[in-house]
């Protein structure tokens, strides 16, 4: 089944239908869910919706958009999120220079510690990255986070960089900009990166893949991005799924 490796089903985008949408998942070939936080607040509705729905796993952590608001004492209350069972990542960290560029050393600072915290509390971590490409590099270089415990999440980088991710151990998680018109970019990673260092995702309500681009996005549509996977490699679409669901059920050790 469909594996979405990066959601955030507590967005007010889904308050009026969360409950009936999610209802939905299991018959409509969604396997699994991983909803991922942003800062204390919505790392805790993370934890939530995973207690609540079985197929719903949480990631906690503070996106770089919000890093000038986390405080040294976040990282003892994301350490004490991290020994719930249904928490399998850190995230989403990283950095953000689109919109927050002027917080970029403050961004920097908390991205190496929150590495730091998933290798202390030994859970993979997810990578935010938008126009910080470099720097991204330097510190994942530099933190050593160890093989295959680091995700780029919604990678939109070029082959180069790619080819940079998978030295260091990491995976590479698609969504739906893949199934953009004149997306080439991206079209190359997929035909470069081997189907088995590939993840799905959403970033539901966000980046919804065509022909649904500019309505909210939830996993039933990610569908739509492994049928693009699945021609751009060739393959079957069943082997597709089947893959990036082992690959993700391995890389966030989930048993079910």
């Amino acid at each position: 089944m469909l594996f979405d490796v990066h959601a955030h089903y507590d967005d007010e985008k889904f308050d009026d239908d969360r409950g009936a949408l999610l209802a939905e998942m299991p018959s409509g070939g969604v396997g699994h869910i991983i909803n991922v936080g942003c800062d204390i607040e919505s790392s805790e509705k993370s934890i939530e919706l995973a207690e609540k729905y079985p197929f719903i796993y949480a990631a906690v952590g503070f996106h770089p958009s919000e890093a000038e608001k986390m405080k040294d004492s976040d990282f003892d209350t994301l350490g004490k999120m991290a020994e719930n069972e249904k928490v399998v990542a850190i995230g989403e960290i990283g950095l953000e220079y689109h919109y927050t560029k002027e917080t970029a050393e403050i961004q920097k600072k908390r991205f190496f510690e929150q590495i730091e915290l998933a290798k202390a509390v030994n859970l993979p971590f997810q990578v935010h990255d938008r126009e910080a490409t470099g720097d991204c590099l330097e510190i994942l270089k530099s933190a050593k986070p160890g093989d295959r415990r680091g995700m780029m999440h919604c990678f939109s980088g070029s082959k180069e960089t790619a080819r940079e991710i998978l030295r260091l151990g990491m995976k590479i998680s698609v969504g739906g900009t893949l199934t953009f018109k004149n997306n080439v970019k991206t079209v190359e990673v997929v035909k470069y990166v081997p189907l088995e260092e590939i993840m799905l995702e959403t970033d539901a309500p966000y980046l919804a893949p065509v022909p649904y681009r500019g309505k909210r996005n939830s996993s039933l549509y990610m569908i739509e991005t492994a049928r693009k996977i699945a021609e751009i490699k060739g393959l079957d679409l069943d082997e597709v799924i089947a893959v990036t669901e082992k690959t993700a059920m391995e890389f966030y050790n989930i048993k079910d």
